[in-house]
């Protein structure tokens, strides 16, 4: 959660009762016909994992963007493909069932603290446009479907989403029809400095980001990140300590999916950082992770490139810090993330 540590009040809360009201439904999970996601405990291996669900190690890791000898970091949500063929890239969009909470939201609170919001999922009726560029995926609908109609190549709409193009669709996910993604670009307006706090980042319940119920992986969060300038292993971790990768997570101070953004937060990063830019989708756990990664890409360059300060003002409001100095929360929260960024490959 941006912005808001040391500042939160009693009166914030879990918004999916007023959330209900300004959204529409995602359509409900049916039977896992494909994936499954699989919760990393302590001491599983993909080894273990692999044997356990009669995967060879190469699948599992493959189905992750991950390297067969990548290390585990617990509570890590592992996607688990099924053991027949593997599909291709035309084939139709799956239901998933609703995912379990992650065991990190950056927030201090306790894992139980948090809100899975499946039940009102804000996005337009599976198969419509959302704007922006943007698509909601349909049962039955393909890569192959979907790109044609929008005059692209699947390996490109792959790209342009960060997918495998060769894994399971998932209905009700948000694609970006477009072959560029919003890419940060330094100017004098776009600053951490003016971040907002408090209640500026709290902004209004009812407005975006949505929680919806996706998942992403490592790669996932570290293509996004390098794209734009942001090192991989500082967006992983954060992206880990806040939600465990989940998209599907509201914290009890009202921030939401993979990484934790408050309403306030994201509409400043959209007028602030995209300016120009194709609109960040609000119901795209891709576009989540892209709304942070540009706020960390702004606070480095705000910080001088340093990792560390860069995420004492994700979890504290880069304004805070400069006025107060780094609260004792805050300095466990980078601890905790420097430790993460080693284990996801930082320097």
């Amino acid at each position: 959660m941006i912005g808001l540590r040391g500042q939160e009040s009693s009166a914030m809360r879990v918004c999916s009762a007023v959330l209900g009201l300004a959204v529409v439904a995602l359509i409900q999970p049916a039977t896992a016909v494909a994936d499954y996601v699989h919760t990393v405990m302590p001491g599983e291996s993909l080894t273990s994992v692999a044997a356990a669900d009669g995967l060879s190690v190469q699948q599992l890791a493959a189905a992750n963007g991950l390297s067969p000898t990548a290390q585990l970091v617990t509570g890590m949500a592992l996607q688990i493909p099924p053991q027949a063929a593997t599909p291709a890239a035309g084939t139709t969009a799956v239901v998933l069932p609703t995912q379990a909470a992650g065991s990190g939201d950056g927030d201090g609170d306790d894992p139980a603290s948090m809100v899975a919001e499946s039940s009102a999922a804000p996005v337009s009726s599976a198969g419509a446009a959302v704007g922006g560029g943007a698509y909601v995926v349909a049962p039955g609908d393909t890569l192959t479907a979907i790109a044609a109609r929008a005059g692209m190549t699947v390996a490109e709409l792959a790209a342009a989403n960060g997918l495998d193009p060769s894994a399971p669709l998932l209905a009700g996910s948000v694609l970006r029809l477009s072959t560029t993604g919003p890419t940060y670009t330094s100017s004098t307006t776009a600053t951490a400095a003016s971040q907002p706090v408090g209640a500026a980042a709290e902004g209004s319940p009812v407005n975006p980001p949505y929680p919806t119920p996706q998942t992403v992986t490592p790669s996932q969060v570290g293509s996004i990140a390098a794209a734009n300038g942001v090192p991989s292993s500082l967006a992983d971790a954060i992206a880990y300590q806040e939600s465990g990768f989940n998209n599907d997570l509201v914290s009890s101070a009202d921030a939401r999916g993979v990484m934790q953004i408050l309403p306030g937060t994201w509409d400043w990063i959209q007028h602030t950082l995209v300016p120009g830019a194709s609109p960040l989708a609000p119901a795209s756990a891709l576009d989540n992770v892209r709304g942070g990664v540009l706020l960390l890409r702004s606070l480095l360059d705000s910080t001088g490139d340093n990792p560390a300060l860069a995420a004492a003002g994700y979890f504290q409001g880069l304004p805070s810090v400069q006025q107060y100095g780094v609260y004792p929360s805050t300095q466990q929260y980078v601890n905790d993330v420097m430790a993460l960024a080693q284990r996801f490959g930082g320097g």
